[in-house]
């Protein structure tokens, strides 16, 4: 298998199968998607049924438990089975010619970890007329000092290489966390400016939706997790707020 698609999923039945079919139309067919449910409680399992019975590389599990986003990430890594892994969360969507592209450079490179350019949408899916274009080359430290420059949607790595991983178990960033512990196996991030996917910003109810909140996971990914000391977190989630409040250093286009 060449890359697999990592597909968390709670309550999203309104928005998956957007997202399958973004899957479904990448010019390359050598893919599998692991989609593992976190007790979803709507139509979820009804809306993939019949791409269950159509795809056999189309693969769902739901958890025994609700356990939150980086429970349901983590196993669906585990799973994975491919050279390359890539993320979309089930209300996000991919250009048809992502994995491709990202495959591509990825080989041509040497890189093991990878970003692309992405746009967003709203609920609705409205082009918002904005993109995110990732540094050409994200550190661990430039990494922190961005607060996560990189969209999850575009985010691809070389499971071969590095290996899998474990995603810190926090409602909010988990993404974020995972980068930082890949980072630790690998120098860079290298960014494809292109614009390769479309993120659904803002949805009601969803996890990211509730900035206010950010900080204490801020501080528990900063002091628990990455274990730096009581200065340096405060300093981080400055440089956080500071980053979220100016904007400065992150790429943000019209487009």
């Amino acid at each position: 298998m060449l890359v697999s698609v990592i597909m968390p999923t709670y309550n999203c039945g309104k928005f998956i199968s957007q997202s399958l079919d973004s899957v479904i139309s990448q010019t390359i067919s050598d893919w599998e998607v692991q989609i593992v449910d976190d007790c979803s409680t709507d139509n979820t399992a009804e809306v993939l049924k019949p791409y269950l019975e159509k795809y056999p590389n189309i693969h769902y599990y739901v958890l025994p438990k609700n356990g939150g986003p980086a429970i349901a990430r983590t196993e669906a890594i585990k799973r994975a089975t491919g050279k390359y892994v890539a993320f979309l969360d089930s209300d996000d969507l991919w250009m048809p010619n992502k994995l491709a592209k990202q495959i591509e450079f990825m080989e041509k490179t040497g890189a093991k970890f990878s970003a692309t350019g992405y746009g967003w949408m709203d609920e609705d899916g409205n082009d918002l007329h904005t993109a995110l274009i990732p540094p050409k080359k994200t550190d661990y430290k430039k990494m922190i000092s961005l607060s996560n420059p990189i969209g999850n949607l575009s985010v691809m790595y070389d499971q071969e290489a590095l290996g899998k991983f474990e995603v810190p178990s926090i409602k909010k960033r988990n993404d974020f966390a995972l980068w930082l512990q890949i980072l630790k196996k690998t120098d860079y991030c290298y960014g494809i400016e292109e614009v390769l996917g479309t993120y659904r910003k803002g949805r009601s109810g969803s996890v990211s939706s509730n900035k206010l909140k950010q900080a204490k996971y801020h501080w528990q990914l900063y002091h628990d997790i990455e274990g730096h000391g009581v200065v340096r977190s405060i300093f981080e989630i400055v440089c956080w707020a500071w980053v979220k409040g100016t904007g400065i250093g992150i790429d943000k286009r019209k487009i």
